[in-house]
C-alpha cells in the first residue's frame, strides 16, 4: 500500500510533484489491465456514440483481444466497424507492435498514436527520435495511419509564440497522417501555423519519401 522512492536527479532547487500526476516505471512489466472498471463503464457510452476509440497503455496483442471482446458484448458483429487508435507509450508496446497491429487491423479500422511524452520516459529521451522513425516505418509497411502526438507547437499553443525547435518538429510531423495539438489559449493560431508548415513541406516530402523538388525558396518570397 505504499512505495519508497529515492530521487537521483532533479532541478538544482528541487521540483514539487503535483497531485494526480502519473508515474513511469521503465523496463517494468506491470500486470495491470489496460481497461479499468471506469473504462468499461465509459465503453458502454463510447461503443454506441463514438466513431473512433482511443486505447491507452496497449502492451500486447491480448490487450487488443480484450477490447474487441468488450466491444462485441456491446455491439455484436457491428463492433468491427468501430475504429481504434492505439497509443504506443511503453517498451512493451514497441516490442510487440507488429503483433498488436495484426490483431487490431486484421479485424477493424486501426491507427497508431506515437505518444512521445510517455514513450520518452520509458525508453529514454536520447532514443526517442530513433524509435519514432522505426515506428513510422512499421506502420507504413502495415498501411496503418499514424498520429504524431505530444507537445507539437506546445509553446505556440499555450503562450502565443513558438520556439525554433518546435517549428522544425512540426515540419517533420508531415511524415505521419495526423498531427495532434494540445489545448491552449492560442490553439487556432497553432492550427493555422501547422497547416501552413505542412502545406509547404508537402512539396518536399510525401510521408517518409523525399520528393527532391527544385528548390524555389531563394530569394525568400
Amino acid at each position: 500500500e505504499r512505495l519508497s522512492l529515492r530521487v537521483i536527479h532533479t532541478r538544482p532547487n528541487g521540483f514539487r510533484l503535483k497531485p494526480e500526476k502519473g508515474l513511469n516505471f521503465p523496463g517494468v512489466q506491470l500486470p495491470l489491465s489496460p481497461l479499468t472498471a471506469k473504462d468499461l463503464r465509459d465503453l458502454d457510452f463510447v461503443a454506441t456514440h463514438a466513431d473512433v476509440i482511443g486505447y491507452s497503455f496497449v502492451q500486447t496483442a491480448d490487450d487488443i483481444s480484450l477490447l474487441q471482446s468488450e466491444l462485441a458484448k456491446r455491439l455484436g458483429d457491428m463492433w468491427r466497424r468501430k475504429a481504434v487508435v492505439l497509443k504506443v507509450e511503453t517498451t512493451s508496446a514497441v516490442r510487440n507492435l507488429p503483433e498488436i497491429i495484426v490483431r487490431a487491423a486484421g479485424q477493424q479500422p486501426t491507427g497508431v498514436m506515437i505518444a512521445r511524452g510517455d514513450l520518452a520516459m520509458e525508453i529514454g529521451y536520447e532514443r526517442l527520435a530513433e524509435m519514432q522513425e522505426e515506428l513510422l516505418w512499421i506502420c507504413e509497411a502495415a498501411h496503418v495511419p499514424v498520429v504524431w502526438a505530444t507537445e507539437v507547437l506546445q509553446r505556440l499553443v499555450s503562450k502565443g509564440s513558438p520556439s525554433r525547435a518546435e517549428l522544425t518538429d512540426a515540419a517533420m510531423s508531415g511524415r505521419a497522417e495526423c498531427v495532434m495539438l494540445n489545448k491552449g489559449e492560442y490553439l487556432s493560431d497553432g492550427v493555422s501555423v501547422l497547416s501552413d508548415i505542412l502545406r509547404r513541406m508537402s512539396d518536399h516530402q510525401s510521408k517518409k519519401y523525399p520528393r527532391l523538388r527544385a528548390l524555389r525558396s531563394w530569394p525568400i518570397e
